[in-house]
């Protein structure tokens, strides 16, 4: 069950409608990693100081803008927080407008509003009243620190949330050389026009979306498959290199790291495996050794090997002295 990626009220006027906000759309592109070629082991990518090539640590970097080429001014966090906007928990309608007024680089992706239980009515009262209106709902909404644009409308059951890009976003069309004018400015005659219309109406349809795959996707997938079959794929190494806290990769495998820490948890000692092999002929059990002879059977063994030790010290003196006296 997916999870909402935000929980809060849409409103408009004086009504709260308690909403969830689920993803509607799904990403279907086909990532690839870079492996080294000799042994086919993932690349890793680390955050390195420009200046002495040295690995950086997540809590030795900030946040920076750079004012000019070279030159930053440094950003602390509650710098950010105060510019956030404070409502995290509400979409705030605040115009309902034509939605052929809008232009279409305006939407950017869309969201699907859930309502909370027992907040249907609301729900479907606006979905009704937009959709017989012909209108839709420009709204705000903040999502962790950043407050977005965006516009609320009808779709079948559902009501879309539609990101939206602000002005200062899009770039202006007159910033290119675009060809402006009437036709007749480019000769265009009046049955060039009329053929157009015609091959337009003789391939005009209805819209089926079920129609239009990702082809490439599909090509690139059964590519895959085939080199799968054909080469057999890499496994994955018996026992991976050590990875530090303070490194770096681009893809962090929790399940890996954690299967790693649970088996050296399950691991038997190395004593308690000898005293496993050395029980007796009882179905392979060791004997609970008794505590109190074993440290008995140690001090008699440490105080033989001192009385060994001071015999052979006592030797080695006789023997100096002697060669002494001889010497003499």
């Amino acid at each position: 069950m997916a999870r909402p990626i935000w929980s809060g009220t849409l409103t408009f006027g004086l009504l709260n409608i308690p909403v969830s906000l689920m993803a509607g759309e799904r990403k279907t592109d086909i990532s690839f990693r870079m492996l080294d070629s000799r042994n086919k082991r993932p690349i890793r990518y680390e955050r390195v100081n420009s200046e002495t090539g040295e690995e950086v640590a997540w809590k030795d970097i900030v946040k920076a803008f750079e004012y000019d080429k070279g030159s930053y001014v440094v950003l602390e966090p509650d710098d950010i927080k105060s510019a956030a906007p404070e409502s995290h928990d509400a979409i705030e309608v605040e115009a309902f407008v034509d939605v052929e007024e809008i232009g279409p680089q305006y939407f950017e992706k869309p969201y699907v509003l859930v309502p909370a239980k027992k907040a249907e009515k609301g729900y479907v009262l606006l979905r009704e009243a937009l959709e017989r209106t012909g209108r839709i709902g420009i709204a705000r909404v903040v999502i962790r620190t950043r407050e977005h644009l965006c516009a609320v409308m009808p779709q079948g059951s559902a009501l879309m949330l539609m990101m939206m890009r602000y002005p200062q976003e899009l770039v202006d069309v007159g910033e290119y050389r675009l060809p402006e004018g009437e036709s007749r400015d480019y000769r265009i005659t009046e049955k060039e026009l009329e053929f157009s219309e015609q091959l337009i109406q003789t391939m005009t349809g209805e819209w089926t979306p079920e129609d239009y795959r990702d082809e490439f996707r599909e090509r690139l997938q059964d590519v895959i498959s085939k080199r799968m079959k054909e080469s057999g794929v890499v496994s994955a190494a018996e026992q991976e290199p050590e990875v530090h806290d303070h490194a770096a990769t681009n893809v962090v495998d929790f399940m890996e790291l954690l299967q790693q820490s649970i088996s050296k948890k399950q691991r038997t000692p190395a004593k308690k495996q000898a005293d496993a092999k050395s029980g007796d002929g009882d179905g392979g059990k060791a004997k609970p050794a008794a505590k109190k002879p074993a440290k008995k059977a140690a001090k008699k063994s440490a105080k033989k090997t001192a009385a060994k030790s001071a015999g052979k010290a006592a030797k080695s003196a006789t023997k100096k002295k002697a060669a002494r006296k001889k010497a003499a």
